[in-house]
């Protein structure tokens, strides 16, 4: 079969490579209509992400049919169309227990690795690295799903792949960043980043009763598709973010902050231009200042929500205001299992068409393109591929 195959620091490859087989009684074989490029797959990209081996399979946003099935998956058989998490889970343990997927103690066979670096390891991960498992990733014409019983969702006839395909990371990513601002009616939020996980979180923000959305970036053409969902829009080229920000909320702050950039924050000012040094020198694994800009901006008391991926150390962390200001933060890989349901629901009511955000489309073969596409972002937001 073909896949999309990475070979190091922007080097990826679309190959020929075995077909998956089934390893064990829960799993599936899925073969994939549709895949994306996500914003996170960029941190591979641009080799960032340790534990990568050359020849991995990339992508976690994926989508198609079932194929094989083993035989304890009872809810799935062949033919049926489904949306898998990008966060593998096992189901029973205490974590997938409450509905805290992304942090299942079982699904992970490299647990031992992420332990080392982090204490403890999160779930296993479909295409990202082998500190999370080493899974071979959907960017492919078909893709192993371990736990095939837990995961996969079946996507009604009256949803299309394209408004079901973003169930498996983006859009689920973008609401939870969303609920964990904890929005009450009159809130202001703050969003740095308008990138696909940005633009859900928009959607979701006012979706969950925000009264005001303010987003930060500087590409025109994700500043557009902000303003189209309700925001109104801050080009971080254009003056002192947090100054705006002050100004736009009567000298108070957002009541919330959501960091959807993460560690490959891009800025021009002093503390931005001392992390890419820093970062090039290996003296820092990521460049948090977007996250440093939130802290500053949000009100007193108020909530800082990160979906943006963080994978290590960062400097000059201004914890201090942190804690002067009473903040609480909420944070981490999102539990894509607990919002399957509730986020179908809402597609299929009309509520939000989650295809709006595609701006590309191409064939697995156009993959390599693809990847450069996204990370020039010119007039690029979202790629999908289909194989």
């Amino acid at each position: 079969m073909k896949a999309i195959c990475w070979h190091g620091k922007k080097d990826v490859r679309v190959e020929n490579v075995p077909e998956p087989k089934m390893l064990n009684k829960r799993d599936a074989i899925l073969k994939i209509n549709l895949t994306a490029i996500c914003g996170s797959d960029l941190h591979l990209y641009h080799g960032v992400i340790p534990t990568m081996q050359e020849g991995d399979i990339l992508g976690h946003e994926f989508m198609g049919e079932v194929v094989e099935v083993g035989t304890d998956v009872p809810n799935l058989k062949r033919g049926d169309r489904v949306v898998v998490p990008f966060c593998i889970a096992c189901g029973n343990c205490f974590f997938c227990q409450n509905q805290m997927t992304s942090l299942c103690d079982n699904s992970n066979p490299n647990a031992s690795t992420a332990e080392k670096l982090y204490g403890f390891s999160g779930s296993g991960l479909f295409g990202y690295s082998h500190i999370f498992g080493g899974y071979a990733g959907g960017q492919a014409q078909y893709v192993r799903v371990p736990f095939a019983d837990v995961g996969p969702m079946i996507i009604p006839e009256s949803v299309s792949d394209e408004k079901a395909l973003f169930l498996t990371d983006i859009f689920p990513t973008g609401y939870m960043a969303a609920e964990n601002c904890n929005i009450k009616p009159g809130d202001i939020v703050a969003i740095w980043g308008a990138g696909p996980v940005g633009q859900f979180a928009i959607r979701s923000a006012l979706l969950l009763g925000a009264s005001r959305v303010i987003v930060i970036d500087n590409i025109p053409s994700r500043l557009e598709m902000a303003q189209k969902g309700g925001a109104e829009v801050l080009n971080y080229d254009e003056g002192d973010v947090v100054d705006k920000l002050r100004q736009l909320t009567a000298g108070r702050g957002p009541d919330s902050c959501i960091d959807a950039v993460g560690m490959e924050a891009h800025g021009s000012t002093v503390d931005a231009i001392y992390d890419y040094a820093k970062m090039a020198m290996k003296l820092e694994t990521d460049r948090p200042h977007a996250l440093r800009q939130a802290i500053q901006a949000c009100r007193k008391g108020g909530t800082i929500s990160i979906p943006g991926v963080y994978g290590g150390v960062v400097d000059k962390f201004p914890l201090g205001v942190a804690f002067s200001k009473g903040l609480t933060f909420k944070m981490g890989q999102t539990n894509v299992h607990k919002y399957l349901k509730p986020l179908l629901n809402r597609v299929e009511k009309g509520e939000i068409d989650p295809s709006f955000v595609i701006t590309h489309r191409m064939s697995l073969d156009q993959g390599a393109e693809g990847y450069s596409t996204f990370d020039a972002q010119d007039g690029c937001i979202k790629v999908v591929l289909r194989p």
